[in-house]
């Protein structure tokens, strides 16, 4: 597996508990492969296509998953530590519950994904498509949702705590005890048309 595997199409194989290292996979299709219980450790898939495989408690140290494309793929208890998932898209898949230690999420596409009581914290998801995602009760507390979409995206108890929200649009998702910060609460009073005085009134 050490060296790198260029356009092939891997079909029902089964990679269960496979030490895959640092593998190199650029432009490669894998269809029902079984990854359960993998580990990887700085291994990158480059513009992979991933249809119907499972990555069940699945470990990645340091990977990086660019531009892949994971169509009812399953992350069940899955663990992300410092991995990049930079503009990868997320269709039918099941992502929870999967751990994520840190890493950039930057412009994944998940669109109406369930991503309900995951933590978050720290996360990178600048330019992110989580329109209609279920977020409930995720903790988002520090993360980097700058430019992030999340039109009519369900947040009811989250906490969005010093997370980064410029050009957010807040009042396009579906608030409900939602936890936010001053700047998040000023953010969200002056979408609602509000002028906020922040001063202490001396």
């Amino acid at each position: 597996m050490a060296d790198p595997a260029v356009g092939q199409h891997l079909r029902d194989e089964d990679w269960y508990g496979e030490d895959l290292g640092a593998a190199r996979f650029e432009e490669c299709t894998f269809t029902d492969v079984d990854l359960s219980e993998v580990t990887t450790a700085g291994a990158l898939f480059d513009r992979c296509t991933f249809h119907g495989c499972r990555f069940n408690a699945s470990t990645h140290d340091g990977s990086a998953f660019v531009a892949c494309d994971f169509r009812r793929t399953n992350f069940f208890d899955a663990t992300f530590e410092g991995c990049k998932m930079i503009g990868s898209v997320f269709g039918e898949c099941t992502l929870r519950p999967i751990r994520v230690r840190g890493g950039q999420w930057r412009g994944i596409t998940a669109r109406g994904a369930n991503l309900s009581r995951l933590d978050l914290s720290g996360l990178d998801l600048r330019e992110a498509v989580l329109s209609m995602a279920d977020l409930t009760g995720t903790t988002l507390r520090g993360a980097r949702l700058d430019g992030a979409t999340l039109r009519d995206a369900q947040l009811a108890e989250a906490d969005l705590r010093g997370a980064g929200l410029d050009r957010v649009d807040l009042g396009a998702a579906k608030l409900r005890r939602t936890r936010l910060d001053l700047a998040g609460a000023v953010m969200l009073a002056e979408l609602h048309g509000a002028e906020v005085d922040t001063s202490d009134g001396g």
